[in-house]
């Protein structure tokens, strides 16, 4: 276990807007910072930090927490796990208790996965860079691809050795798991022998956003035509292919600043590139580009620019995974380099101005392109062409922008020589079609047999006592140091007395005996109380960095507000008062609404107890509780300011 002393220092040392900036492109709101929730699909940001505070809330799927919980969500790490990230960004040595033999076996898979990895990768650099069969294969081979030897120690380029076990006797002499060298894929087990995957292959890294090793592409050297000239570790814990961009932890910052993403196919198109100063560059490894990869670029830019070979064929075969991008509201354009010629080999043959301006001048929107290029296949043919109109109309209706959908339709209709009424029309019907399949995959068009849903009344007022106990919290939590005046009457006179926030709820709460229902609640409320009695307010951090995950949720959904109060009522000389300014109704409305809530959930309580077999005695006494608690609701509501309808 992670020593508190070191928790605590780490937790000192955190910036959470620098945390979250690693992953986020966040842009400055006020005294907040925004940015694309990197926790679900959204267009327009709603994801919020808040520097002074050291958290975060998305205020459109509500997830929330500080820097050790963005890490834990984000890299699906353990606790643990998370705070030694943290300490190694921020410099701060992870101290940890002696640990028994058994917590070292449950120490996280994916830990060791990492170690592995790093280990691996230390090995394949220094068979290049340090080795007599590393220098004469491996970094000769590249050096005649012309890249530098500052670009390949920038990608952590490695070689692995033509021996059948190089790496695995090495890792298993230093310690090492065969059990996790087999299951990383650096190592095959076969009859009880082991050999390494990638021996005799140039090695490519891959990273994760960190810039941790998770994975290795390897490059054959030899004309060997039985053997794949690529091979890629298989997925782990640590790797899934489908959310991997390779290049995109050194890409982030250029991608940002260019607000363009250029996209290629393999790992040479992106060392050739950032060789010539183009950073703003990843490429898909050879997959097809997945939903998943298009919304990890989507939270550095809306602009993708895919450069491709010039094969017409493979571009063809591309368009799927270009219509993933436009269904995810992103803007397509393409490079068609020269037949015979990709990114890597067209770099190497001209100079960086060249290749600069080659992309600026031949960059083309995806939909007019793809229209020429069917119009150009299908001519002379009018059935060809009536299928490939609807092949273009399908990929404009994939756009989710209404505006740049009838842009695109104009063009189209230009371009195809087809009125734009037509067009529209074929695209509208093809709307509606996948409407209806959506809701008949939501379940909307089936019926299914379930049971009966609970009363919406009882439904109503559980979702209101809720709401209620919240906004009491939200109170105590948001002004709870405040002192507002309360009237006392003293002998015909009255008088005005300073009553501090917390203490006038604790102290209703307390006499009353009434509790939350919801835990959460009721510990931020425990723990005000035990603060009180010591004549002391509980600072916010405690609750921010609760070690229940339900309190310190809770407090952040009830510190932060998506809304803040518009200038435009200064300027048109409209006063809305602040909660501080009306503090004394607030919290008094606030512990009446408490009580309402506790006196409604008792009565529907006893109206269920009254509904069955019951003594004549018992039932009286219940009915007389009724009855007062019935006055006490109504009394409450009166002070409130609700009519109660009998």
């Amino acid at each position: 276990m992670i020593r508190q002393e070191t928790i605590d220092a780490i937790m000192g040392a955190v910036r959470i807007e620098e945390v979250v900036g690693d992953f986020v492109t966040l842009r400055r709101r006020g005294v907040n910072l925004v940015g694309l929730c990197p926790f679900h699909n959204e267009k327009t940001p709603s994801f919020n930090v808040n520097p002074a505070r050291g958290i975060y809330k998305c205020f459109g799927c509500g997830k929330a927490g500080n820097a050790v919980g963005f890490v834990m969500e984000h890299e699906h790490l353990s606790y643990p796990e998370a705070l030694r990230y943290l300490g190694r960004k921020y410099n701060v040595a992870v101290e940890e208790e002696v640990q028994t033999d058994e917590e070292r076996q449950l120490r996280d898979r994916r830990d060791s996965l990492l170690h592995v990895h790093a280990f691996a990768l230390d090995f394949f650099r220094k068979s290049l860079f340090e080795t007599e069969e590393g220098k004469a294969i491996g970094l000769s081979y590249l050096k005649d691809r012309e890249y530098r030897e500052d670009i390949l120690q920038k990608f952590e380029l490695g070689y692995s050795p033509e021996a059948w076990d190089a790496l695995t006797a090495r890792a298993m002499n230093e310690g090492f798991s065969s059990d996790y060298l087999v299951e990383s894929g650096l190592t095959i087990r076969k009859d009880e022998r082991y050999y390494d995957r990638f021996r005799g292959r140039v090695i490519f890294p891959i990273h994760n956003l960190t810039g941790a090793p998770v994975a290795f592409a390897g490059r054959i050297l030899s004309s060997d035509r039985s053997r794949p000239k690529y091979i890629n570790s298989p997925e782990t814990e640590i790797y899934h292919k489908s959310k991997v961009l390779y290049g995109l932890h050194h890409a982030r910052q250029a991608i940002v600043s260019h607000d363009e993403c250029l996209l290629v196919e393999g790992y040479t198109d992106v060392l050739s590139l950032h060789q010539a100063g183009i950073e703003n560059v990843v490429a898909s490894s050879g997959t097809a580009l997945t939903v998943d990869q298009i919304r990890l670029i989507r939270r550095y830019t809306e602009n993708i620019t895919i450069l491709y070979d010039g094969d017409e064929a493979g571009l063809k075969a591309s368009f799927r995974g270009i219509d993933l991008i436009l269904e995810q509201g992103l803007n397509v354009r393409l490079v068609l380099f020269p037949e015979g010629e990709d990114p890597d080999s067209f770099v190497r043959k001209n100079r960086v101005n060249v290749v600069r301006d080659f992309i600026r001048s031949r960059s083309e929107n995806f939909i007019p392109f793809k229209a020429r290029l069917l119009i150009r296949e299908s001519e002379g043919d009018p059935v060809k062409k009536a299928g490939g109109i609807r092949d273009i109309v399908a990929s404009v209706a994939l756009v989710p922008d209404g505006i740049k959908r009838n842009l695109f339709i104009r063009e189209c209709s230009q371009l195809m020589d087809i009125p734009e009424q037509t067009l529209m029309f074929e695209m509208n019907k093809m709307l509606r079609r996948r409407l209806q399949e959506r809701r008949t995959e939501g379940g909307e068009d089936q019926v299914t047999e379930a049971p009966p849903p609970p009363p919406q009344a009882l439904q109503t007022r559980t979702r209101d006592h809720q709401a209620v106990e919240n906004d009491l919290v939200r109170i105590l939590l948001n002004h709870g140091m405040l002192d507002f005046d309360m009237p006392i009457q003293d002998q015909g006179s009255t008088e005005l007395v300073p009553v501090n926030t917390a203490t006038y709820i604790l102290h209703h709460l307390l006499s009353d005996g009434l509790e939350a229902s919801d835990p959460a609640c009721r510990t931020v409320i425990q723990v005000f109380r035990r603060h009180l009695e010591k004549e002391e307010l509980p600072p916010i951090d405690l609750f921010l960095n609760h070690p229940d995950a339900g309190v310190a949720r809770l407090a952040i959904d009830l510190i932060t507000s998506p809304h803040n109060l518009s200038a435009n009522w200064k300027r048109h000389r409209i006063h809305v008062p602040t909660e501080e300014q009306v503090i004394r109704e607030l919290v008094i409305n606030a512990v009446n609404a408490f009580k309402l809530a506790h006196v409604e959930r008792e009565l529907e309580r006893l109206g269920t107890d009254l509904k069955g077999p019951l003594e004549a005695v018992h039932q009286l006494a219940l009915m007389a509780r009724q009855n007062e608690l019935l006055r006490k609701k109504v009394e409450i509501s009166r002070l409130l300011g609700r009519v109660i309808s009998h």
